[in-house]
């Protein structure tokens, strides 16, 4: 979910669309990663995740992981899409995917934070609204990126119609007024185009803070496990490089606390790893 959903992202739903079958020959071979640098998959274009700058998160964290290997961070740069993990990591170009869910080419490391999707409004305009059954979202202009997990559960709710502005999941070529479709969102959000957002958590928190409109921002913590809204996040290598896997995930324990802050720095909502509530929220 690594574009505005796990996989725009994000999030990570963009890598799961593209993974596809290794070469059969391929998957008997030993580790193809490189030893003396640290390659990196990545979209040069995806803020907060990636940017060719390494201005994101998913940049602050490759960093993280080179600096405790001791190697040097190269990226190989592919805006995200279908076709993304099979022609970066599935043809040996980069041994690393920061934010991932898994799929036929990618085997996911240890999950390195849990998020969740979110309700985005104008600051004080929807006040304590927590759930995607509150009432007062039936008349309300609501922005939804296509095909992610929020628009079944929507639909279950009997929200739709003219109401729900359905974002095109991908939205290239010199029309794109902004870096990602979730930007955009956000931007019409502002612009008062519409009234709500539901996007990827580790996208709309930043994104909300830099519009320069003061937003809300709440989990949904509270929906029905079906369709799930809140995903654990890995790392993705190869099928079948399980000492690169296990050297991640020593990584992944050793640095867990300088990832979390970079994770809070960038705003993403961090979730406890088995309950829906937010990470180091107090007992009630």
């Amino acid at each position: 979910m690594t574009r505005s959903s796990p996989l725009g992202a994000l999030a990570a739903a963009a890598l799961l669309l593209s993974a596809g079958a290794r070469p059969a020959q391929a998957q008997h071979l030993p580790d193809m990663v490189t030893q003396d640098v640290l390659r990196v998959c990545s979209d040069p274009g995806n803020m907060p995740f990636s940017e060719r700058k390494g201005d994101g998160f998913e940049n602050k964290i490759a960093q993280i992981v080179a600096d405790e290997l001791k190697v040097k961070l190269r990226y190989y740069w592919l805006t995200q899409g279908p076709g993304f993990v099979r022609n970066t990591l599935g043809t040996g170009l980069c041994d690393l995917i920061i934010g991932t869910s898994g799929g036929e080419i990618v085997q996911p490391t240890n999950p390195y934070y849990r998020s969740a999707y979110v309700l985005v409004s104008r600051q004080g305009e929807m006040p304590d609204i927590k759930s995607l059954d509150d009432p007062r979202l039936k008349d309300r202009q609501i922005g939804i990126i296509a095909g992610t997990p929020p628009t079944n559960r929507l639909s279950e709710l009997k929200l739709v119609g003219e109401r729900i502005h359905a974002y095109a999941p991908y939205a290239f070529g010199s029309e794109r007024k902004h870096q990602t479709v979730a930007a955009g969102v956000i931007a019409d959000l502002a612009e008062k185009k519409i009234d709500v957002a539901i996007l990827w958590g580790p996208a709309a928190g930043w994104l909300a803070k830099q519009s320069g409109v003061p937003m809300d921002v709440v989990p949904l913590l509270s929906e029905p496990t079906r369709p799930p809204l809140t995903f654990r996040v890995s790392m993705g290598v190869r099928q079948n490089e399980n000492d690169w896997k296990r050297t991640l995930n020593t990584v992944l324990r050793k640095r867990k606390a300088d990832i979390e802050k970079v994770l809070r720095d960038y705003e993403v909502p961090l979730l406890a790893e088995e309950e829906n509530k937010p990470l180091g929220a107090a007992e009630p």
